[in-house]
């Protein structure tokens, strides 16, 4: 009997030992704070992204500024000129008056005085008619070439694939900027490419001003311009129709480009009817013109389809929509 009581006391022991560290176990964990890790680096990637387009717009803003600055000194100096002439013929106009009203002798010098005050009053006339004449706005014509430029309201939509970038770029410009010289002054002008993204994110769904330093960014911006194309323009009418027309605005677009790897030409012209409808007045809500470059007719003959499918999906556009197609014939 004395063997099994100790026995028992070594049993009852190591429970209280075990008993103990199970206990100690369970505290320590309930001390303990669990938290999940922290995905710094998930935050950091997620933001990046936006920090970058931030960046962007933050640069094309101070570009555009900068233009703006420019322009404005610069007027503000041709301004300082004109002043400075019309205050130095003020000045020899209120000299010869003085002359005038002083002369002792009238019948001698009143001739001379008065053919020097005409010639001066003369002077400052043509001066500051030609201040007002620069203030005034131009006038547009009906058409310039056989395309109508009666529209107050513009927009380009650019084939940005690499058959134009690469080829046909710099003559790409030239006729941008011509398109612009035949508008001295619109409402408002606006840049998509063929899929209808934006030149200018910061005018998405709004007309860009029309103004020398806007003007000067677009034709800047475009220089570099390279956003990805599948060289068929429906998408940038369709949405260009879709996003900017309105009843009491006067819309022409301007279709940019080289090759049409659409399915059929036939769906886009319909698609084109179906949201360009005919309005009150017979006419369709904008016009729609078509500028073709000659960058597929340099390839051997069993690769032009696609610039030739181009010129006659735009060549019926522009019939049915009221505008004109032109082909060009050279790259320069």
């Amino acid at each position: 009997m004395p063997k099994r009581r100790n026995n028992d006391s070594f049993n009852i022991a190591f429970l209280d030992v075990m008993s103990c560290g199970f206990g100690a176990m369970i505290l320590l964990l309930m001390i303990t704070r669990v938290t999940a890790p922290i995905p710094l680096e998930t935050s950091e990637v997620s933001n990046e992204g936006s920090v970058l387009e931030m960046q962007e717009q933050l640069f094309e803003i101070r570009g555009e500024t900068n233009i703006l600055n420019r322009e404005l000194n610069a007027k503000h100096e041709q301004l300082s000129e004109h002043e400075e002439r019309i205050a130095r013929l003020r000045r020899e106009l209120s000299s010869l008056e003085d002359q005038l009203s002083n002369s002792t002798d009238q019948s001698s010098v009143n001739s001379i005085l008065e053919g020097q005050l005409a010639l001066a009053q003369q002077e400052l006339t043509a001066e500051m008619e030609r201040l007002q004449a620069n203030q005034q706005t131009l006038q547009l014509t009906d058409s310039v070439g056989g395309v109508p430029v009666d529209s107050e309201y513009i927009i380009f939509i650019i084939d940005t694939s690499g058959s134009m970038y690469n080829y046909s770029w710099s003559r790409l410009l030239e006729v941008v900027i011509d398109t612009l010289d035949i508008y001295p002054e619109v409402k408002g002008i606006q840049v998509l490419n063929d899929m209808g993204d934006y030149m200018f994110n910061t005018f998405r769904g709004d007309w860009i001003p029309d103004t020398p330093a806007r003007r000067s960014a677009i034709i800047q911006r475009l220089r570099t311009w390279n956003p990805f194309s599948n060289s068929s323009p429906v998408e940038g009418i369709t949405y260009a129709i879709n996003a900017f027309y309105e009843p009491d605005k006067k819309i022409s677009i301007y279709v940019l480009g080289d090759d049409f790897s659409g399915n059929s030409i036939a769906d886009v012209v319909d698609t084109v009817d179906r949201i360009n409808r005919v309005g009150a007045d017979g006419e369709r809500l904008v016009r729609i013109h078509g500028i073709g470059f000659p960058v597929q007719f340099a390839q051997p003959r069993m690769f032009q389809t696609g610039g030739i499918r181009f010129a006659a999906l735009m060549r019926e556009l522009a019939k049915r929509n009221g505008g004109t197609f032109v082909g060009l014939n050279d790259f320069y």
